[in-house]
């Protein structure tokens, strides 16, 4: 269950929209939570600080090169690596 601070952080993020449409598009896209998988292992969940807002075809539903979830590597290389967005969306809020 989520703590206060970690729902407050989250509707930050909500609040704050897609980093990616941010950053490429210049716009706000409603977003779902992603969770950095880097630095955790199998079936853990990252903390709520490592966490990005990706909208729908940025997270899952976009296809191969869009989505992060169709394809890590095809993603970072369109849109960077889940650290450098995170470093981004920490330098902007």
């Amino acid at each position: 269950m989520a703590t206060k601070r970690e729902k407050e952080y989250f509707a930050k993020l909500v609040e704050f929209g897609c980093i990616v449409c941010r950053i490429k598009h210049g716009v706000y896209t409603h977003p779902s939570i992603h969770h950095i998988r880097e630095g955790v292992g199998i079936g853990q969940r990252n903390t709520a600080d490592n966490c990005l807002p990706l909208c729908p075809m940025h997270h899952q539903h976009g296809g191969y090169g869009i989505a992060f979830h169709a394809g890590k590597k095809a993603f970072e290389k369109n849109f960077g690596t889940e650290l450098e967005l995170l470093q981004s969306l920490k330098d902007m809020l």
